[in-house]
């Protein structure tokens, strides 16, 4: 089940998830029900994140055209607060951003569609992710937009203990920024 997010395009996914006595089982990715929501790209590249540190960001981080991708972001362990930054030039949501909890408890994942940055904060003391990806990963093309940009605001839930210094160094945008 999917609904729209505040940023067009955006969407949060409800994983139904089936638990018994020996545990749980949740699927992360079915090609048939994410053409439903608009996923209608092969997936290049799937990878996992653990992060071991509460308070840590990791992002904003996108890709230029034409290798711009969309990602499905689930929460295996743990819980992170999950955000994504409209950079689509003439959108309606231009440099808007919006936050979801995602967790191993609440099964919520984000579509995040060509265009957007993403990025995360540690809300436990840990968190593992999964990213599944329609572009393979192109270092020459990688946007990074400083996750503590004045002109984007992210209200960050905790304080930022730690981020990458490639992160961290990252540029903030100018008023002129037109965007992906």
């Amino acid at each position: 089940m999917s609904t729209n997010c505040s940023l067009d395009q955006l969407k949060l996914i409800q994983r139904p998830s089936f638990r018994d006595e020996r545990g749980i089982f949740s699927r992360i990715f079915c090609q048939s029900e994410m053409k439903e929501i608009g996923w209608v790209y092969p997936v290049a590249q799937v990878n996992y994140s653990a992060s071991l540190q509460k308070g840590l960001v990791r992002g904003m981080h996108s890709q230029k055209r034409p290798y711009g991708e969309f990602k499905l972001v689930s929460c295996i362990q743990g819980e992170i607060f999950d955000v994504a930054i409209d950079l689509r030039e003439n959108s309606k949501t231009f440099l808007q951003w919006h936050g979801e909890v995602l967790s191993a408890e609440n099964n919520k994942c984000l579509i995040i569609p060509v265009g957007f940055a993403h990025g995360f904060q540690v809300l436990s003391e840990s968190a593992e992710l999964i990213y599944v990806h329609s572009e393979m990963y192109v270092p020459e093309s990688e946007i990074r937009i400083n996750p503590k940009d004045p002109l984007i605001d992210i209200s960050w839930p905790l304080p930022i203990l730690s981020m990458s210094t490639l992160d961290s160094s990252a540029p903030f945008l100018t008023a002129d920024y037109v965007g992906y």
